[in-house]
């Protein structure tokens, strides 16, 4: 039986999109109260009102946890310090945007998803059952990505970077407390950390929205991505 989730929030500059967020957070809320639940947003050195926004939002509320510092590290540093703090028995990590609600969280334990031997589940856009509205550039770019890390890493889940990820607590602390990746690319070196520890990752459908002011541009960041990936590869899993 489901009955208990840490939700991680990793935020860089969310101040415009945040509304989005928070009335995700109270639908989810008032809908699901058979499962306990705790928020955790992880200000990521957001340079705009993003901290003060969350703060002043949640002031008081004994379920919502905040963590702020003030430099930039990057994605994955972020759900790091998320996950450490986490104390329920599944730990979600999703993105600021909504892309993903919450609510795909209550449909995949409503449609018998998740079992009890398998203890992680990555959101998948290219599962046969996902409802997927991106733009024609981002699916190409997603196809060449899922060919490079194929050949390079031998990784084949169907989609390893869809920020909407469940963990069993026990498994997110042990991986989390292991990566070194800080930036977006550290999907991959979980992947990796998964595989060395013979855990199965079980792909699972979404519905996945394109969000605009995405914080991830593949053109500049593109040697920036190629670094990342090779600096895993040398850590050889």
């Amino acid at each position: 039986m489901f009955r208990s989730v840490s939700i991680v929030y990793p935020v860089f500059n969310e101040e415009k999109r945040l509304k989005k967020t928070f009335l995700d957070i109270e639908k989810f809320e008032k809908s699901n109260k058979f499962i306990e639940k705790e928020y955790i947003f992880v200000n990521d050195g957001s340079s705009d009102q993003t901290f003060s926004v969350i703060k002043k939002k949640f002031k008081n509320n004994k379920k919502v946890k905040i963590i702020n510092y003030n430099k930039n590290m990057g994605k994955g540093y972020a759900l790091k310090r998320g996950v450490h703090i986490a104390k329920n028995d599944w730990v979600l990590t999703t993105d600021a945007d909504c892309s993903v609600s919450n609510f795909q969280l209550t449909k995949w334990i409503n449609k018998g998803y998740l079992s009890q031997n398998v203890s992680i589940y990555f959101g998948s856009r290219n599962h046969r059952l996902s409802i997927v509205k991106k733009k024609t550039a981002r699916k190409i770019v997603g196809l060449l990505f899922k060919i490079l890390i194929r050949f390079f890493f031998k990784i084949k889940i169907s989609d390893t970077q869809c920020g909407f990820k469940l963990y069993k607590l026990n498994t997110a602390k042990k991986i989390f407390k292991t990566i070194t990746t800080n930036d977006y690319m550290h999907d991959i070196e979980i992947c990796m950390i998964a595989k060395k520890l013979n855990l199965k990752i079980i792909d699972l459908p979404v519905k996945w929205t394109h969000i605009n002011q995405s914080k991830i541009n593949f053109v500049s960041d593109f040697f920036k991505v190629i670094f990342s990936l090779i600096k895993i590869l040398k850590l050889n899993y």
